[in-house]
């Protein structure tokens, strides 16, 4: 059987053993990649969608040497403290409280402006 896509040698830098090694999926042309999304409290910014500007050069790159690429990106709706700590105020809900708005709408305002944004980028 002849495979769809072409093999190339791509390397990939692994933060957990700190070295660059060979990129091998785990099932046979097919890539699966999970990218965390944006915390949803307030506008994205450049620095923001450098993230995910990179990573849809990755998802591309590898859709165009054919392989079947799941690309999944969460959405972050609560749960970031506004502090570093395990402390703190969860940043959506003080942004309702400053905005004098239930949470939910915070988070549909921003996941909106979100997509919307990465939409101009393309």
């Amino acid at each position: 059987m002849t495979a769809l896509y072409q093999k190339q040698n791509i390397s990939l830098y692994n933060s957990l053993s700190g070295k660059k090694e060979a990129f091998q999926p785990l099932l046979e042309g097919n890539v699966g990649m999970y990218v965390c999304g944006p915390t949803v409290y307030s506008n994205v910014h450049l620095g923001n969608v450098r993230t995910f500007m990179s990573f849809d050069m990755i998802f591309r790159y590898l859709k165009h040497l054919g392989y079947k690429v799941r690309y999944v990106r969460n959405i972050t709706d609560a749960g970031h403290l506004t502090d570093d700590a395990d402390e703190g105020e969860d940043k959506i809900a003080k942004k309702a409280r400053l905005e004098q708005i239930e949470p939910m709408e915070v988070v549909q305002q921003y996941t909106i402006d979100f997509h919307n944004i990465l939409q101009k980028f393309n």
